[in-house]
């Protein structure tokens, strides 16, 4: 009986052997591998975007929250060549007062055809003389200068009764050359002095073109292989220093300026002045803020500004910037400016704008100094040295 039972027993186990083999076997015909299923994906957590992916379908690096990820560094590029500023080259004095003269003959025409016609008439009356008279005060000559070259006129015409258009002309011309008066000395202050450089301070009222002036005569000394270096001492126009660098970057002059704003003027011309020593130049040209002649607190400041470079240097020359076109109220404004400064020489710019060349007699009378420059156009070398004969020239031209 118990042999029996043990009988059964293993028979039991034998089957349950063969159904355990038989279900692994239908386990494994299903694909199952046996190992542990992978663990998913944490919810949120995105995949692979289309701005991820190379551009050959690659994915590219993912950067994840907490996650660094640096580029590699770009190879760095080269710096582009600066610009080689190009310096120019001005025109020479010579070349100038031709071309000036011509257009001071277009401006002066009425002037010298009203006289020369007036004058060939012959026998002239008192109201013949009367109108030489007018036409001379018309050209800003002044009554003085204009009454003197008349009765020289009337003088002369008596004694020599002539008629002809040439003696005419010939007379004239003597009579207007001795008024302006060559015998003044012309010649800037442009050397070195006393083994320093010599000082120009060049003053004016507003509009007359004073900063545009400096850069012109700087143009004209470096035609005259001069070294110059340039003093934006006009602090009050945000844009006068900038300007007056950009015409001494033209000719390669130095700009000494104050960064900023409004400062102190004549600090900036004592600057101007020490700087223009160190760098052994021949001479130093010192821009001012244009100024009202009848502002007494700016006209003190003018002062100023000469007595703190006096302090370093002396100042050589003093020129008076007046637009030619002002004519007597160009006067008023010159004898204001020698009281305060002591003016030097006078600067005429515009002088191509009117028929009235009359003013170079007036002015230099008025201040006892001469014009020693005049302007005739807005060009960069419309700036020359004054000409007597060529001016009289050009006016009976």
């Amino acid at each position: 009986m118990i042999d029996s039972l043990w009988v059964y027993v293993g028979i039991a186990v034998a089957v349950l052997v063969v159904v355990g083999g038989v279900v692994l076997g239908l386990l494994r015909g299903r694909g199952g591998t046996g190992a542990e299923p992978a663990a998913p994906e944490a919810p949120g957590t995105p995949g692979p975007s289309d701005a991820d992916l190379a551009p050959d379908g690659a994915i590219g690096t993912i950067e994840r929250p907490g996650e660094v990820v640096e580029d590699e560094p770009a190879a760095p590029s080269a710096p582009a060549p600066a610009p080689t500023p190009t310096v120019e080259t001005p025109e020479a004095p010579a070349g100038r007062l031709r071309r000036l003269r011509a257009r001071l003959a277009r401006s002066n025409t009425a002037l010298g055809k009203g006289l020369l016609a007036l004058l060939s008439r012959g026998s002239l009356d008192d109201a013949g003389w009367e109108e030489v008279e007018d036409t001379l005060l018309g050209a800003d000559l002044g009554v003085q200068a204009s009454t003197e070259l008349v009765e020289a006129l009337r003088t002369r015409v008596a004694v020599e009764g002539t008629r002809d258009e040439g003696a005419v002309r010939a007379m004239l011309r003597e009579e207007l050359l001795a008024l302006v008066d060559p015998s003044m000395d012309r010649s800037l202050a442009d050397e070195r002095v006393d083994d320093r450089p010599a000082c120009i301070l060049v003053v004016g009222v507003n509009g007359t073109g004073k900063t545009t002036t400096v850069g012109k005569l700087a143009r004209v000394l470096v035609a005259d292989d001069k070294d110059v270096v340039l003093g934006a001492a006009d602090t009050f126009r945000a844009a006068a220093a900038d300007q007056l660098e950009t015409w001494g970057a033209r000719v390669g002059v130095p700009t000494i300026r104050s960064d900023r704003e409004g400062a102190d003027p004549a600090a900036v011309a004592f600057d101007a002045v020490k700087a223009a020593a160190e760098l052994e130049a021949d001479v130093v040209i010192v821009d001012t803020a244009g100024r009202l002649q009848n502002k007494v607190g700016l006209m003190d400041e003018l002062g100023k500004v000469k007595r703190v470079i006096e302090k370093q240097s002396p100042v050589d020359e003093v020129l008076l910037v007046l637009d030619a076109t002002t004519g007597q109220n160009g006067m008023r404004q010159a004898e204001v400016f020698a009281q305060v400064v002591g003016i030097t020489g006078i600067v005429l710019t515009k002088l191509d704008g009117t028929a009235k060349g009359g003013i170079v007699v007036a002015v230099q009378r008025a201040l006892g100094v001469p014009v020693k420059l005049v302007g005739l156009g807005e060009g960069p070398d419309d700036l020359a040295p004054f000409d007597p004969e060529a001016f009289v020239d050009a006016i009976l031209d």
